[in-house]
């Protein structure tokens, strides 16, 4: 592999080659210090479209775990089940079973405190411990160390520091699903019966020195909350799961961090910073999927391009409805501001904006979009936990990951795994969807041509936007991009409704 230096010298003795301009365009764009916190090499790494292929990896590699655990999430809920319809065995009891057959076995998970008043998981483990995390290797903590209203928002899974789980999705209720996203699938269902609807995520699985580095990025944020310092895990063996094909072997993943200013410690915005940068790069399409889409940056960003005359195409894939009414009226008004600003600026006609159906009795329903993925140029590829929102550019605590296609054969991967995407959402092949690719040259086209069936991805209708370069008002409220000072009173306040039960140390 070529090595780089961090800086280059303003005149080089040599002409540079392909391989040279490609390291220098990497330098460009993942940065450490910049827009990454580090570049480390995976030896293996996988994309894990929606949570029944996660799921099922994941408990392929639990239970060839020697020494350490590590799960570091916005919720978790120990009563779900990892298949549904194939075991009735429960996530907690089969940790639980995990530690009690293997004696070295230490088991970690960090979940964001406030996730017993906001998230939809079972809040009585997570505030008692009682049941099966009652053991002496099992340590069950909420994480209190972040700002007012912050959210710790990673997902992470760490595996004997050999193998890492990074994404959009959490442990917890309403994320299982398959890729047919079934309008009525009964084993969609919450741990109380109560069913809920297709769904729609992506999760990254990495090996060697990377899956070693984001346990390091894991330790760390279980010292900031815990005060206990983790020793390195790694042992011998392989723990990648068996029968799993990587799409990747050998190549850098940048990990990109976004946490708030806290106790003294200054904010880290890289995760913005590679989205900004990213957005720029785009030569030929931007692909994305995204739970929101707020931050009127990014739309700028976007914007211009598509003003370009040989710009890059834009396929945006978001939802259709938004839950509750403060989404409705944050998150979806300021998305469709943004929305109306690219229409705008939609001069040549690139831009595609949908959202993904599956047929129901008299209609469509909506698969709600969970991801966090975003595709340039069948060049950089990232997954993680950032929502293209304005507290996961500064206020929450997130990690993103990001690869980059200097080879031919990593490109041809990365279109790939786009075209799987797009084949899953229009119902269609993956050869259907790279044929036609290939056979128009664009992404729009191809959008075009193979859309329209009983499951497939429908043009977004927004409200036409008088105002559109203004956020909506009180967003700084709803929808902040670093802490409100002002509310700090109210934090130990907040605390103290969860601290009463907090699980024994």
């Amino acid at each position: 592999m070529l090595q780089v230096p961090r800086r280059w010298p303003a005149r080089l003795s040599v002409v540079d080659t392909a391989e040279m301009q490609a390291a220098k365009s990497r330098l460009r764009i993942l940065e450490p210090g910049k827009t990454c916190w580090r570049i480390a090499e995976a030896g293996r790494a996988a994309i894990l479209i929606d949570s029944e292929s996660y799921y099922a990896a994941l408990e392929d590699t639990l239970a060839q775990a020697g020494r350490s655990i590590i799960i570091v999430g916005w919720d978790f809920d120990g009563d779900i089940a990892l298949r549904p319809g194939k075991s009735l065995l429960k996530l907690g009891p089969y940790l639980r079973s995990l530690v009690e057959a293997k004696p070295e076995l230490e088991i970690r998970i960090l979940i964001w405190s406030m996730a017993v008043v906001h998230a939809a998981g079972a809040p009585i483990p997570l505030l008692t411990g009682l049941g099966w995390p009652d053991h002496p290797r099992i340590q069950l903590r909420l994480d209190t160390e972040h700002p007012i209203y912050a959210a710790h928002h990673q997902k992470i899974v760490c595996i004997d520091d050999r193998l890492a789980f990074v994404g959009g999705i959490d442990l917890t209720v309403g994320r299982w699903d398959t890729s047919g996203h079934v309008a009525h699938d009964r084993r969609r269902r919450n741990t109380d019966g109560v069913s809920y609807g297709p769904l729609h995520d992506s999760q990254m699985m990495v090996d060697g020195v990377a899956a070693q580095t984001i346990s390091e990025l894991a330790g760390r944020r279980w010292l900031t909350a815990t005060r206990q310092r983790l020793e390195c895990s790694a042992i011998e063996g392989d723990v990648w799961p068996v029968g799993m094909t990587p799409d990747f072997r050998n190549i850098d993943v940048a990990i990109s961090r976004t946490a708030p200013s806290w106790r003294g410690k200054s904010g880290i915005r890289e995760g913005q910073a590679c989205t900004e940068a990213l957005l720029r790069a785009a030569r030929k399409s931007i692909f994305i999927e995204q739970q929101y889409l707020t931050v009127m940056a990014f739309g700028r960003i976007i914007a211009h391009t598509l003003e370009r005359p040989k710009g890059p195409e834009i396929v945006l894939i978001v939802n259709d409805k938004l839950d509750g009414s403060a989404e409705r009226i944050y998150m979806g008004g300021n998305r469709d501001r943004l929305l109306a600003q690219l229409k705008r600026a939609d001069r040549f006609g690139r831009l595609r904006v949908v959202h993904p159906v599956v047929p129901d009795t008299g209609g469509d329903c909506m698969v709600k979009v969970h991801a966090k993925l975003i595709i340039i140029d069948d060049t950089y590829l990232r997954i993680g936990s950032s929502n293209l929102n304005y507290r996961s550019t500064g206020l929450d605590t997130e990690c993103d990951l990001t690869i980059e296609a200097v080879a031919e054969h990593d490109r041809a991967k990365i279109a790939a795994i786009r075209n799987r995407l797009l084949a899953e959402h229009l119902d269609r092949t993956v050869e259907a969807v790279a044929r036609s690719v290939a056979e128009t040259g664009s992404l729009v086209e191809t959008l075009d041509q193979l859309s329209g069936g009983p499951r497939s991805l429908r043009h977004y209708h927004f409200p036409h936007q008088g105002i559109t370069s203004r956020r909506v008002w009180g967003t700084f409220l709803i929808d902040p991009s670093r802490p409100l000072k002002f509310m700090a009173p109210l934090r130990q306040l907040a605390l103290r409704a969860v601290s009463a039960g907090r699980p024994p140390r």
